[in-house]
């Protein structure tokens, strides 16, 4: 079978793994735990998003995977995983609604990043190039893009606080 038939595969089963974990055993718990303590799991998480770092160590992945594609998204998912951390020393104040919001939106743009970029070099038909990092791009970042959905749903339905201090409710 093709390599970008295998990729491919290997993408859409771990969305619809990870999926079916989220709907029947992450999501009935986060929901039930209060706000903002329901971020604390999915915020820890993320915090291990250096392992994208791997993109730019060699013997990890093929010394020819283009710097073009592995910088930005090693990058990107360090400094993911910076404001993973932020998030969770301010979670609970006004600045840490804030930070919450932007360490969400900036890490599943940079995981949309990396699929662009990817297809942008014909990824998917370079078999080799992403070493033992193809098992991060098939089994943690489908994982990824299902906790920033469920942070987004979380952020939406709670209540977000005021510069001034005071609560505004959104749900």
């Amino acid at each position: 079978m093709p390599f970008p038939v295998l990729f491919g595969i290997s993408a859409a089963f771990g969305l619809a793994a990870w999926g079916a974990v989220a709907r029947h055993y992450i999501w009935p718990m986060l929901r039930e735990l209060p706000s903002p303590g329901n971020l604390k799991p999915i915020l820890l998480l993320n915090a291990f998003r250096f392992l994208g770092l791997a993109f730019i160590v060699p013997g990890v992945v093929s010394p020819e995977l283009p710097a073009s594609f592995a910088q930005p998204v090693a990058y990107g998912d360090f400094i993911t995983a910076i404001l993973a951390l932020l998030a969770l020393i301010t979670l609970g104040t006004p600045s840490g609604t804030v930070v919450t919001w932007v360490f969400n939106i900036f890490g599943i743009a940079d995981l949309i990043l990396a699929f662009y970029l990817g297809g942008r070099i014909s990824l998917p038909e370079m078999p080799g190039l992403l070493g033992a990092g193809y098992f991060i791009l098939a089994a943690y970042v489908p994982l990824l893009f299902i906790m920033h959905g469920l942070t987004f749903r979380i952020l939406l339905r709670t209540r977000v606080f005021t510069p001034s201090g005071g609560k505004l409710s959104t749900a």
